[in-house]
């Protein structure tokens, strides 16, 4: 797993940025948390019961992030598809103030050293990452 000290890896993911129709999607990469600190936090799958609770306390406390200029990111290996679905059909989701990235290639997780062996799915992980891209 990657620790402190570390870089964070080079990524190229799609998220779900909102769910205003035509602009529910983007592209976040490395450039787009760059310069700030950055909190980036992984669920193992969306559409399970666990999940939302860690999601909606991140998006509880955006303003408090956003008050001290940190980014704050969740993350899964399910695609932007199915967290539009998820945000969507969960009311406590439907107000996310963060990105939801999507690891479909299971890449990143895999770099970051959170992917479980056998069912090729992330472990939870939260990760704080410096201005300059380390892990802290």
């Amino acid at each position: 797993m990657k620790t402190i000290n570390e870089k964070f890896p080079q990524f190229t993911k799609q998220a779900v940025v909102t769910l205003e129709p035509g602009k529910e999607f983007a592209t976040l990469t490395n450039s787009d948390i760059a310069g700030k600190w950055t909190v980036f936090f992984w669920w193992p799958l969306d559409f399970t019961f666990v999940c939302p609770t860690e999601i909606i306390s991140f998006n509880e406390h955006f303003e408090e992030f956003a008050k001290r200029n940190v980014n704050v990111i969740g993350a899964s290996i399910d695609s932007e598809h199915v967290h539009l679905a998820w945000r969507k059909s969960h009311p406590g989701l439907k107000g996310l103030k963060f990105p939801m990235v999507a690891d479909t290639s299971k890449s990143l997780s895999e770099e970051l050293g959170i992917l479980e062996a056998v069912n090729k799915i992330a472990y939870r992980a939260t990760f704080i990452i410096d201005p300059e891209g380390t892990i802290q």
